[in-house]
């Protein structure tokens, strides 16, 4: 029987090819993600160690904001002192000193090279032979004055920066000319990135980053033949109290932990959406077999004839789904490993520079690619297998193909009925819960969509007879006779049906649900924001004060306030809070004040919004107690209480009160309104008075439209991209039905061409039947997306102010025409095989 099963693969090449492209581009996906995330790993494990190879301990300080005992303020990070008496410890070889923070380099155009959130500067910190060990200079030398710096090979190279040029660098303050001394090579995270890194003089780097003389890390060598462990024992008796000490080993670990949990992310994604395309193979691979087995009814008759048990013709059709789902994954393997190394390579296209490393292939990802293609293959088959082995000798001699018996139909619509309902009250009592709803929707949308894939068959009917009308009225013959084989064979349409289905479904609500929150997002914006322009930095981090007096001396400005984020206690109680501009605040910003007035600002008082305020008890004219982060206390009156505004925190206070208790501001953004609105003269007047900083963005209001709504926007491109793959086997599998529905109906197509249908029409009425069974499984699609989109919808309205569901008629019309596309396109082989059947032939055909 096996050989039989081998012999019938080999006989039925061209119609197993799609199932095997079915279950290879599943595998590949899945073979693909597992090598990729293994080999990102390992590089950056390998990177991490080397990192910490020559590190016996590393020390890193951190910022509590907490007085000591005494009532005095910790000292800002490690001393001079703290250094020397760590270097003098027994087993001790060198001891180097770190601080960073954000350096931006600007190319000769003035351009930001890198990508802002991972441009870094730290300090040059040279040992008695007068380098730096973690620094290899390909040109030059280190900086050792303040106007100097060194910069990363990378970073060098794409600004065409050779030593001794004059370069420009953003900090958080104005830009700077610095010269070039040197050119490093270097394994910092931040470079591989897609970064720059800059090194500084110690002492320049302390004053932009920290305090001078003070350093944030430090890390520590041992001599040879010393334990790590042992220094680390000596070394944290002598570190501050917001001081951590590890040994090198125990932050490589750290860090290699933190890279998996990173990758982890990224490989259950990826994963999700290989087995999103397995699912939807599934139905062709059913289909495949289906067919297979309705071609060899009499094979197999014979074969029960002479004696085979309906155990081994079972078993010879899972065989041949073996021998398919074997060399499926072989093939799908070897492009997983190609997909892995074109993911890699499209990293460093990115900006993203991958440490070098060897392509790791893992048993597990062996295991995974070819358990997961042969599971999937025999379990597709196996349906088809059981009804080939269930058809008795003498009615498969006599019949091409068994139809279902009502007792089968009643119970697979029953079944059905039953899933469908479970799934829809799963998914609407989710949505009436809430924000805690979300697994009580998802598991209501399984069982849904199950239970429409099973009622697909009984549907297919009387949907499709809406549209015969009219495919006869525009048609004609050809018209009715697409109408007609659409449903001659429910469960097959069905099952091709289900594959779109399932596909259009996820892209329907994906995106509806995207569009919601962009516009949500969108009104919230310009509803909120009535300043010309955003102000922010590049890198994500605060702006420096001098660029707030820079823009508030600008030419033309009416307007502005900054956005500081800072943490109050009032009432004992930790409160957001944003210092602003009084005034100017309610020129930038639209808000509505409920009690009292916000000129209440530009004395002592402070403004909360109303949900705080009810909250806490507190009303307009109430006095609290404000506790600053230096620890100082002020009597505060609430002088008004405005609508939660999500572009503001709880409190609002202005920047003459909070000022003087913050040695560091935190500024993300700065709200500037100007006189005559959003010109390119306004907006040039801004640059210039920013003195063209590279690091610093100036957005009017469609870039900040763009900034909150292109985030969804990108994400439904990777959903879309990732979604293709379901979609293209669901592709394949309307190729296979209508290959199927073809040769069935061989000797009818003959008979019709034997009466006048000519071979045009014959082409037509199967890309009819194409389109129709395509735009069916569509059509079913996005209703449960759309119902999907709605309930998901319902857990994140409270949240999102003014959420309205939102139907993007535009593109569910778009995803309408494309399926009838993909039944156009997909009817062009079968097509032109129904219309080149010989008549003559076909007419004989049993």
């Amino acid at each position: 029987m096996f050989r039989t099963a081998l012999r019938t693969v080999l006989a039925h090449k061209a119609r197993l090819l799609m199932t095997v492209l079915a279950v290879m581009l599943g595998v590949a996906f899945v073979s693909g993600t597992l090598v990729f995330t293994d080999t990102l790993g390992n590089a950056f494990n390998k990177q991490s160690a080397k990192s910490y190879k020559d590190v016996a301990v590393a020390v890193s300080t951190y910022e509590s904001g907490e007085s000591g005992p005494d009532g005095k303020k910790p000292e800002p990070g490690l001393s001079p002192k703290t250094l020397d008496r760590i270097a003098a410890i027994d087993g001790v070889e060198t001891v180097t000193g770190r601080v960073d923070g954000f350096a931006g380099v600007a190319d000769p155009d003035g351009k930001l090279i890198g990508n802002g959130w991972s441009n870094t500067g730290t300090n040059f910190f040279p040992s008695g032979n007068g380098k730096d060990a973690a620094y290899d200079f390909t040109d030059g030398a280190g900086p050792t004055e303040a106007g100097q710096i060194a910069l990363d090979k990378s970073t060098a190279s794409r600004g065409e920066y050779k030593v001794g040029d004059r370069v420009r660098v953003a900090t958080s303050g104005p830009v700077k000319e610095y010269t070039l001394s040197g050119v490093f090579t270097t394994e910092d995270g931040a470079v591989n990135a897609g970064g720059s890194l800059v090194l500084f003089e110690t002492a320049v780097a302390q004053k932009l980053y920290l305090e001078p003389g003070f350093f944030r890390d430090a890390t520590v060598t041992a001599a040879p033949g010393a334990s790590d462990k042992e220094i680390l024992g000596k070394v944290e008796p002598l570190l501050p109290e917001d001081a951590d000490a590890q040994t090198g080993a125990q932050l490589a670990d750290e860090q290699a932990e933190q890279i998996e949990s990173q990758l982890s992310g990224i490989n259950q994604m990826l994963l999700a959406f290989a087995a999103i395309a397995l699912f939807v193979g599934i139905f062709l691979i059913s289909n495949t077999f289906t067919m297979l087995v309705a071609q060899r009814t009499k094979e197999l008759a014979l074969l029960r004839a002479v004696g085979a048990s309906r155990r081994q013709v079972k078993r010879s059709v899972m065989a041949e789904a073996l021998v398919v789902g074997v060399v499926a994954s072989a093939i799908g393997f070897v492009l997983g490993i190609g997909l892995a190394v074109g993911l890699r390579s499209a990293m460093g296209s990115f900006g993203a520079k991958v440490p070098a490393g060897p392509l790791v292939i893992s048993p597990v990802a062996v295991a995974a690619a070819f358990g997961v293609g042969v599971v999937i293959t025999l379990i597709a088959a196996w349906l088809p297998s059981r009804r080939a082995a269930k058809i008795p000798p003498v009615a498969a001699m006599s019949s091409v193909h068994a139809v279902a018996t009502m007792k089968s139909l009643v119970l697979r619509n029953s079944i059905g009925a039953v899933l469908t309902l479970i799934g829809a009250a799963g998914i609407i009592a989710g949505a009436g819960v809430g924000k805690d709803g979300k697994l009580l929707i998802g598991a209501g949308a399984f069982f849904a969509l199950v239970g429409i894939i099973v009622l697909i068959p009984l549907l297919s009917r009387p949907v499709i007879a809406l549209v015969q009308p009219l495919l006869k009225g525009l048609f004609g013959v050809a018209g009715k006779l697409a109408g007609l084989n659409s449903v001659r064979n429910p469960r097959r349409t069905g099952a091709t049906a289900s594959a779109l289905a399932i596909g259009l479904t996820l892209v329907t609500g994906l995106t509806t649900v995207g569009v919601t929150l962009g516009q949500a997002i969108d009104k919230m914006t310009t509803d909120n924001i009535k300043a010309d322009y955003m102000v922010t930095m590049a890198s994500g981090r605060g702006l420096d004060e001098s660029a707030v007096t820079a823009l508030e001396k600008a030419p033309g400005v009416s307007a502005v306030s900054p956005q500081r984020a800072s943490y109050l206690l009032v009432d004992d109680k930790d409160t957001a809070a944003s210092g602003v501009t009084p005034g100017d605040i309610t020129k930038v910003l639209a808000l509505k004040t409920e009690t009292g007035s916000l000129d209440t600002l530009s004395g002592d008082a402070i403004a909360v919004d109303s949900k705080t305020a009810k909250s806490r008890g507190w009303k307009t004219g109430d006095t609290v107690t404000v506790e600053y982060q230096d620890d100082k206390k002020a009597r505060l009156k609430i002088g008004a209480t405005y609508e939660q505004n999500e572009f503001t925190s709880p409190v609002l206070i202005s920047t003459d009160l909070l000022g003087p208790h913050e040695s560091r501001p935190h500024t993300p953004e700065v709200y500037v309104a100007m006189d005559g609105g959003m010109t390119e003269a306004n907006e040039q007047a801004l640059v210039d008075a920013l003195g063209d900083n590279p690091a610093i963005s100036v957005n009017d209001r469609q870039d900040i439209r763009n900034m909150f709504g292109g985030m969804i926007n990108t994400a439904l491109n990777i959903m879309y991209g990732l979604l293709a793959m379901a979609l293209i086997i669901a592709v394949l599998g309307v190729v296979n039905t209508l290959a199927m529905s073809v040769f069935e109906r061989q000797q009818e197509i003959g008979m019709l061409r034997a009466i006048g249908l000519d071979r045009r029409r014959v082409k037509r009425m199967i890309r009819l039947e194409a389109v129709v069974i395509s735009v069916f499984g569509a059509v079913i699609g996005v209703g449960l997306g759309t119902f999907l989109a709605w309930a998901i919808g319902e857990t994140i309205r409270s949240s999102i102010p003014g959420y309205a569901l939102v139907l993007p008629w535009e593109r569910i019309g778009i995803f309408l025409v494309l399926a009838g596309l993909v039944g156009v396109l997909a009817a062009l082989w079968p097509a032109r095989s129904a219309a080149k059947l010989n008549m003559l032939t076909a007419i004989k055909t049993e």
